[in-house]
């Protein structure tokens, strides 16, 4: 104990006193070999996430945070606050050299007789050094461990510790102003809970008031936790010594002594004292939130945010790291969200689909990305987010944590089956293959045996798709503005899977299951599970002649001290040549004309747009997936888990599995009536030729040997019955037509009956 109480008397008045007694010189020896530099680093700061309004205006989504703590300049820093600590804390601050001998005595006295744990006369200085010491152990912790042994260590009872913490406050001392020092107190105090510095502690407690609006006796109260918060914090109303039924009796007594405190030391007037001290303690607690729950309609939007940063390793070498670095980095990250089209999107899908049916496990989507830059600027779903197990539990299924927008791993599902928007790819293969929109081909619907795949090895077997309806489509314009199952199967059979496959992934087209993408023939209609983000990001490229760029939600990040972070690159590639996406929008607009599958999807403005529908067998999944010259949204409509037929349910809106068309068009129309969208540029003219052939010769050949030349050369072959002939019955006797026709058209075969007796040549005379 001599040699305790030597140092810490030596320490309070300077470590060149002599004081007598070997204990004292030694432990004096002692104390100036300790360090006495303290790196004071970053606060664990929470990051906020901002969209901005149509006037410029920013909106706050949600903050993430370890700490709740916003740091202010001494000058934010209301003087009561100010005066407070230093009377209730510290009365001799601004005097000392970091040390306040008294108090340090008394510690020291206690520390001896193993009394310890209190703050025991600690100066603010002395705090603030073991705050700094906690908060560098939380910053620079890898792991919970980690962090757990470290701030034991800073905070551990014992002799040693105080005698580093006092030399340390020293050296704090010599390198900082009292201000500098009283401010870093005021900023990283503890408040109990998750609240830190005074700021938070003053929205926490106070209903949102930010502290330099706070009353003398609020301060009060919030300077008196920083003593013990587990004693004096006013979150817990139910508390027998500190709730509400007793006025929150042992933090009034501690504002009170502190509101004693500066009367005493005149900070306060006599009347301003008697005001405050008969005022009660009355807390309004607003939980702040943390996470993307405090989103709302936007959640998932925010949710995207998320991942973004936690796969990008511009945030950190490990997922934990970057999650860190937002939970404690300050960051002020400035989306990419439209909050007038957020908003259009998320009331189309609320008046249009449950956010659950008895009947079947329904979801719905909609997401809208900008051509060219890859923003996305509308996420909704027709759930609530939160990833809160509890918050799930209690809500039941009208609220989930997975974003059915996005791959499985971005926080999405493992996807759904497009159906026939990835007609788009097979579309786009056909031109860039060398082939026209208005080249003819056989669009029956028929048994295909065959389909070539470079990737994977040629395909062999019996595919029969079934159509929607009766129409028959024989060139890639029809069969795209019809969505005709068969003539797509014919432009496939003609092309290679493989490629048609390369094509979709130069889109940005990937599996949501993070599983390669595959291609078979049914795959020509839409069966790999994909993310809607994933489909509006490809429209979006067919939009911006091929270019298509990576969806970003983020435009901006900027950190603690105002300087810029780099957001997630925007990758932007040219996906087909320009020929190839302006011939496939050529075909896809038709979809929006007379007699096209998006003719309901009509915004009625006068944008121009290209379009897509898409159902899957038994109408599982519905999607409507278009785009204009400035935004690309994908819709869909479905089934989360099940087998329920969309077709055969009705929503109070309408039909469920045309949801899809009441949806679409009313997110869109507010993205036309914004930003507008001029022409398409036209394809080349290559892209719209009619290639005509010459008919092979047939007539008089077997049906089989028939079927095979003309095949060869290019013609589809119809059979068209028998008729009266002179040739030998089952022989072809005509085909329609005949001389020349478009390359790809259907030829109709003509056989014989026999029933036509040749006319007998005359014999000549003489």
């Amino acid at each position: 104990m001599s040699v305790v109480a030597g140092v810490l008397v030596a320490a309070a008045v300077t470590p060149a006193m002599a004081v007598s007694g070997l204990a004292a010189t030694n432990a004096i020896t002692l104390f100036d070999n300790l360090p006495n530099y303290l790196k004071i680093g970053e606060l664990a700061e929470g990051s906020t996430i901002y969209a901005t309004a149509a006037d410029g205006s920013l909106h706050k989504l949600a903050t993430f945070y370890e700490q709740n703590r916003e740091e202010i300049a001494w000058e934010d820093i209301p003087q009561f606050a100010k005066d407070a600590a230093v009377s209730g804390e510290d009365p001799r601050f601004f005097e000392h050299g970091g040390v306040d001998a008294q108090g340090t005595l008394k510690a020291a006295v206690q520390l001896a007789l193993g009394r310890g744990g209190g703050r025991g006369g600690s100066s603010i200085t002395q705090q603030y050094v073991k705050n700094v010491q906690v908060q560098n152990a939380v910053m620079n912790a890898k792991t919970t461990k980690e962090r757990e042994d470290a701030v034991d260590a800073a905070t551990e009872p014992t002799p040693d510790r105080k005698l580093k913490e006092i030399r340390l406050a020293i050296g704090v001392e010599k390198n900082y102003t009292k201000t500098q020092i009283l401010a870093g107190y005021l900023n990283i105090a503890y408040f109990g809970g998750t609240v830190y510095g005074i700021e938070a502690a003053s929205k926490y407690y106070f209903g949102g008031v930010s502290a330099k609006d706070l009353t003398l006796e609020q301060v009060a109260s919030l300077l008196a936790i920083v003593n013990y918060p587990e004693k004096f914090r006013l979150d817990r109303p139910d508390s027998v010594k500190n709730g509400a039924a007793n006025g929150y009796a042992d933090n009034k007594s501690r504002r009170d002594y502190i509101l004693h405190k500066m009367l005493t030391y005149q900070k306060i007037g006599a009347e301003q004292y008697a005001a405050a001290i008969a005022a009660p303690v009355v807390p309004t607690i607003t939980p702040p939130t943390t996470g993307c729950e405090a989103a709302g309609g936007a959640g998932f939007f925010c949710d995207y945010v998320y991942w973004s940063i936690r796969t990008n390793e511009a945030f950190g070498a490990t997922a934990d790291e970057r999650v860190e670095k937002l939970r404690r980095g300050g960051l002020d990250i400035y989306t990419t969200l439209d909050l007038g089209l957020q908003a259009a999107a998320e009331a189309a899908i609320n008046e249009n689909v449950p956010s659950t049916d008895s009947r079947f496990d329904v979801g719905a989507t909609a997401v809208t990305v900008q051509p060219g830059t890859g923003r996305i600027v509308a996420m909704a779903q027709n759930k609530t987010f939160s990833n809160d197990p509890e918050v799930l539990k209690a809500n039941g299924p009208s609220w989930t944590s997975v974003n059915y927008n996005t791959d499985i791993d971005y926080g999405g599902s493992s996807g759904f089956q497009p159906g026939s928007t990835y007609k788009a790819f097979t579309l786009g293969e056909w031109v860039n293959a060398g082939h026209s929109l208005r080249e003819n081909f056989d669009g029956r619907r028929r048994t295909f045996t065959h389909f070539t795949n470079s990737c994977d090895g040629d395909w062999s077997g019996n595919f029969a798709p079934r159509n929607d309806d009766g129409r028959i489509a024989s060139n890639a314009v029809d069969a795209t503005k019809w969505s005709v199952n068969s003539s797509f199967v014919a432009m496939a059979s003609k092309l290679d899977l493989c490629k048609i496959k390369e094509l979709a992934q130069s889109f940005g087209v990937h599996r949501a299951d993070a599983d390669p993408l595959q291609m078979f023939p049914s795959d020509v209609l839409g069966t790999q599970e994909v993310a809607p983000l994933t489909m509006a990001e490809a429209f979006a490229g067919i939009a911006n002649g091929g270019v298509t760029c990576s969806p970003t939600a983020i435009d901006r990040i900027v950190d603690r001290f105002d300087k810029e972070i780099a957001p997630p690159a925007r990758d932007c590639t040219q996906a087909v040549p320009a020929n190839v996406a302006n011939a496939m929008a050529y075909a896809m607009q038709q979809t929006f004309a007379g007699g096209g599958t998006a003719t309901a999807s009509n915004t009625g403005t006068g944008v121009p747009h290209i379009g897509k529908t898409g159902t899957t067998d038994s109408a599982k999944d519905t999607w409507m997936i278009g785009a204009s010259a400035k935004a690309a949204t994908a819709v869909w409509v479905g089934n989360v888990t099940g087998e329920a037929n969309l077709r055969n349910l009705r929503f109070d809106s309408g039909q469920a599995a045309t949801a899809r068309h009441r949806i679409w068009p009313r997110i869109m129309k507010v993205a036309d009536d914004a930003w507008g969208g001029g022409a398409f540029a036209e394809p080349d003219a290559s892209a719209l030729r009619v290639v005509r052939a010459g008919i092979p010769e047939v007539v008089g050949k077997a049906p089989e040997d028939a079927r095979r030349i003309l095949e060869a050369a290019g013609f589809g072959v119809t059979d068209a019955g028998q008729q009266d002939s002179e040739l030998p019955a089952g022989l072809v006797s005509a085909t329609s037509p005949s001389g020349t026709a478009p390359r790809g058209a259907t030829i109709s075969l003509y056989t014989s009956n026999g029933a036509r007796i040749p006319t007998p040549k005359p014999t000549p005379s003489g």
